[in-house]
């Protein structure tokens, strides 16, 4: 499957720290976005809540410029912070009260917000979810419906 080279980069990027454990959906510096932007936590200036949705005049202002930050939007950034944060169990925007893991560094948790996050990365390239393997247990008449090389190329 043919991807672009900014999924590519925040992929291996997202691998990379689940496996140096360098990945906290609390940090902004260690969350998904941080870890795309080269553990950057300037992204966070774009919103006024981490979680949030909504560009602020600064986030607007690069919005409106078109400034890209590793390939991604403001927006997009956003958006993308937002689906790991709840794909980890978050409520947002993120406050004290709202709902939360009780260990946010849990690998579970920051698989399953890892697996949110690439969902949306794909959805926002277009492409199929990389991480979507149900194709290869389609069946008709109990014979697979895929072979494995044809799903995995």
């Amino acid at each position: 499957m043919k991807t672009s080279h900014r999924l590519d980069q925040a992929i291996q990027k997202l691998y990379a720290a689940f496996h140096n454990n360098e990945l906290h959906p609390e940090c902004c510096q260690q969350c998904a976005v941080g870890n795309i932007l080269d553990h950057n936590d300037a992204w966070k200036h774009l919103s006024d809540s981490h979680g949030s949705l909504q560009l602020n005049y600064v986030g607007l202002v690069h919005q409106n410029l078109g400034r890209k930050f590793s390939g991604y939007s403001p927006l997009e950034l956003l958006r993308i912070e937002a689906s790991f944060l709840k794909g980890c169990g978050y409520a947002l925007p993120l406050n004290r009260k709202g709902k939360k893991p009780k260990n946010p560094k849990d690998k579970n948790v920051l698989f399953n917000g890892l697996c949110e996050t690439v969902a949306f990365l794909c959805a926002l390239d277009g492409v199929d979810n990389v991480m979507d393997y149900s194709k290869l247990f389609e069946f008709d008449n109990d014979q697979p419906r895929h072979q494995l090389e044809e799903i995995l190329t």
